[in-house]
């Protein structure tokens, strides 16, 4: 055999070495495929309810402010958010990213908003911090509506500096099918509020952004679950 070529044993080690590590090897001519550019939602507003609330959980549909207690009632919803940034090598995850999530409850009302009679609440709020996929999940329930505003949930991601200040910083929001919205309010509690003001094609923050639409299966008797990508840059502070 020549000098400098594996071994048929040392070649079958090395490939199952590669495997366990999840790089996938190419073969034949040509170049390998470009992997797929990350989408990087618009800059959209954190909004007037916005608390650091410093909450590491996530279930969401707890008030922790309150002994005891039942969670917030309405349809269940999962959410998995994967963070992601674009690379040389195409789009690739972000580990270690703080991940805020917060939204009105069923009757459309946030938590710690004094005028609203929630000061010191602080259900549906709370954050995760993302993996070496760059997901975290969150169960909560989905959001009623209010005003002006189409049915969304607040984002916020976040990376730190070792002094801990900001060294990205990016909010969104994210929406929903409105066919499924429909299905949703039309169900107790959120029926107590009549039909909603606002869909998503004159949502004013939506805007037609697509990309921001969370796909999702289930069905109101049983629950929602959805997966969406947010693609931010590092290094970008944008807070909203």
């Amino acid at each position: 055999m020549p000098p400098g070529r594996p071994s048929p044993l040392d070649r079958r080690t090395a490939l199952a070495l590669l495997g366990r590590a999840g790089v996938v090897l190419l073969t034949g001519c040509g170049s390998a495929p470009e992997a797929p550019a990350c989408v990087i939602p618009p800059e959209l507003t954190a909004g007037p309810y916005w608390r650091d609330a410093s909450l590491h959980r996530s279930d969401l549909r707890w008030n922790t402010a309150a002994t005891g207690g039942d969670p917030q009632p309405g349809v269940l919803l999962q959410l998995a958010i994967r963070v992601v940034t674009t690379s040389d090598a195409g789009c690739r995850p972000v580990r270690g990213a703080r991940v805020d999530v917060w939204h009105c409850d069923a009757l459309g009302v946030y938590s710690d908003v004094p005028d609203r009679g929630t000061a010191g609440q602080d259900f549906l709020r709370g954050y995760q911090v993302s993996d070496a996929a760059g997901q975290v999940m969150f169960s909560t329930v989905f959001p009623g509506w209010y005003a002006g505003r189409a049915v969304h949930v607040h984002t916020r991601v976040r990376l730190f500096d070792p002094f801990g200040e900001p060294s990205t910083d990016v909010s969104s929001q994210l929406f929903f099918d409105d066919a499924v919205t429909d299905a949703v309010l039309a169900t107790a509690p959120y029926a107590e509020r009549g039909p909603r003001d606002t869909r998503n094609p004159v949502d004013p923050i939506y805007a037609g952004h697509t990309e921001l639409l969370v796909p999702l299966e289930g069905a109101v008797s049983s629950g929602y679950r959805g997966e969406v990508a947010l693609g931010i840059r590092v290094g970008e502070v944008r807070p909203g």
